[in-house]
């Protein structure tokens, strides 16, 4: 193999290992299309390209292919004069693959060079994928014969291994009836090698007398409508068979000097096999970018997946924010022990003599007189841990609901560790609980910064930090005015004056409302994370599904750098 040809070698194994890498395991609409053509195409570079384009001198070799009962094993039989491949009376009739090749030719082929994935045996009669290979002085040197499972076979093994096998030949001889040549499946791989460049011949076996003239003409007809005008068709009469199953030599001898023909002219034999590698360099183009595209809508299909998880914990964020601005987080409890700490009243009489009053009060308390902070402490922690469970919970809904309604989403729900994925983490309530200790610590921490200077030593007290920070946590939770009902309006409208107050009276205004705001973007921040982690619950059942972001990226690379090395270094004897 010259350099260049080095060049070309090294393109298909890069695109081997990124199509071997490749997975499409969410069902797409072209998943299970794109998951054979990868595999198949791995195939024929493992089974084929690689090892042929190495040995372009290598013998040819000719796989016998067809429908169920065409009688490619009696074919095979009758060009070697000898029943090297056993076809027995139950269908599927050919149980193991089985390659005859001139006793030079046996080296190459039982060295496993082409289709090395599979055995090789030389007991005839086998079963299973052990190529049964059988010599024969009655070939030519040069060429070898291979009869393969049935196209149609009712056993899926046999299918899958007759086409790994056609993938690998050099030259397809498809053999067909005067009755089954037009049946469906066949002319699906004959498509198949025809795009791939393959190099077919076709074989009309078991012509009944006098049909030839109505059938070989249709037949011509049907090659030329798939673009296979040009192969070589022979056809074979049905004959009484002698007592070794054969043919008679004249009812294949047409073939049989083709065959030994090509086998002699090396330079024939070298434009065939050139020919089928081309083609076949050529498809792997198409096929990549296929493949591409198909990584991509796997690729996709996840990020639609992850945004739809995003999307709803990002809605339970905004719950979260809507909840301090509308003062839903001081209602019950919270406002209970507000008014238990600053006292209650009539508010819409003398309210701006109320807020005198609550004021002086709170800040007697600072200077040291003892009040109730800790239940409404504990009553602001409780409502928020409760509600952020409660957010957390209905995202988890949300997202398990939107990924149901998606074919991907419900895959990945279906598969083992994903069952809890509905509902909250089991820790939730603990590290919300954590949360919003951390939160209230850091409220204090504000305060405590804040003050500075400002207090005298009295008011620079533990409790009197306490104090301040509860009101500063009471202004987060009532930042604007909500719509309660009755006397709530009155009651926690002027509670939540009354707290903005008392922190004006020690802070200033500006102070007071870059406060509240500190406090609130660092509530939310904790929140945002908390939601995140939860949210990564739905990014890892995404990630153990296997889909590389990038594969198609790396497959449209691969398919691309073996077009250039094709283009670069033309096989010789094939379509530049």
């Amino acid at each position: 193999m010259n350099e260049a040809g080095a060049g070309l070698a090294a393109s298909l194994v890069r695109l081997r290992d990124e199509l071997a890498a490749a997975a499409y395991p969410l069902p797409l609409p072209d998943a299970a299309t794109d998951t054979a053509l990868a595999r198949a195409t791995v195939g024929q570079l493992d089974d084929y390209l690689i090892p042929r384009l190495a040995r372009l001198d290598a013998p040819l070799l000719a796989v016998a292919g067809g429908s169920t009962g065409a009688g490619k094993s009696t074919l095979v039989n009758s060009l070697v004069r000898a029943p090297v491949s056993v076809a027995g009376a139950r269908r599927p009739t050919t149980r193991a693959p089985v390659l005859v090749c001139h006793p030079g030719d046996a080296t190459w082929f039982g060295q496993a060079q082409l289709l090395p994935r599979l055995g090789r045996t030389h007991t005839p009669g086998g079963t299973g994928t052990d190529l049964v290979i059988v010599t024969s002085p009655e070939l030519t040197p040069g060429l070898a014969l291979l009869d393969a499972p049935d196209i149609d076979s009712v056993e899926e093994a046999n299918r899958v291994l007759a086409e790994q096998l056609l993938a690998a030949a050099d030259l397809w001889l498809f053999v067909t009836t005067a009755v089954r040549y037009a049946d469906a499946v066949p002319w699906e791989l004959l498509t198949t090698a025809r795009d791939r460049g393959t190099a077919v011949a076709v074989v009309l076996n078991r012509v009944p007398p006098g049909a030839d003239g109505e059938v070989v003409p249709h037949l011509r007809e049907m090659l030329t409508e798939h673009g296979l005008a040009e192969v070589g068709l022979y056809v074979v009469a049905e004959r009484v068979l002698d007592a070794q199953g054969l043919l008679p030599p004249e009812a294949v001898a047409p073939l049989r000097d083709w065959l030994d023909q090509l086998a002699r002219s090396a330079a024939e034999r070298a434009r065939v096999i050139r020919q089928t590698v081309d083609g076949a360099v050529a498809a792997l183009g198409p096929a990549g970018d296929r493949l591409a595209a198909g990584a991509d809508a796997q690729a996709a299909a996840v990020g639609e997946l992850r945004e739809a998880a995003d999307r709803a914990y990002r809605d339970a964020e905004q719950a979260v924010d809507h909840g301090l601005l509308d003062g839903v987080l001081f209602r019950g409890e919270v406002l209970t022990r507000w008014q238990e700490l600053v006292g209650t009243g009539e508010f819409m009489r003398g309210l701006q003599a109320r807020v005198g009053r609550w004021r002086d009060r709170l800040v007697a308390a600072v200077s040291g007189k003892p009040l109730p902070d800790e239940q409404l402490k504990t009553a602001l922690e409780s409502g928020l841990v409760t509600f952020l469970h409660a957010t957390a919970a209905d995202a988890a809904e949300q997202a398990v609901n939107a990924w149901r309604t998606r074919p991907a989403g419900a895959a990945v729900l279906a598969r083992p560790g994903t069952q809890d994925l509905g509902s909250a983490s089991s820790d939730i309530q603990a590290r919300a609980d954590r949360l919003v200790r951390d939160w209230q610590r850091g409220v204090l921490e504000l305060v405590r910064t804040e003050s500075g200077n400002r207090l005298l030593a009295a008011k620079a007290s533990a409790y009197a930090v306490n104090a301040l920070g509860l009101c500063l946590m009471v202004a987060v939770f009532a930042a604007t005015a909500f719509i309660p009902t009755g006397a709530e309006i009155a009651v926690a409208g002027g509670t939540t004056i009354a707290a903005q107050k008392v922190l004006e009276a020690v802070f200033g205004d500006q102070a007071v409302r870059r406060l509240a705001q500190q406090a609130r973007q660092d509530l939310l921040a904790r929140v945002r994370t908390l939601y995140g982690e939860e949210a990564r619950r739905f990014h890892a059942a995404l990630a153990a599904v296997g889909v590389d972001p990038d594969a198609g990226q790396r497959l449209r690379a691969a398919a691309a750098a073996v077009r250039a090395a094709r283009q670069a270094d033309p096989i010789p004897g094939g379509a530049a």
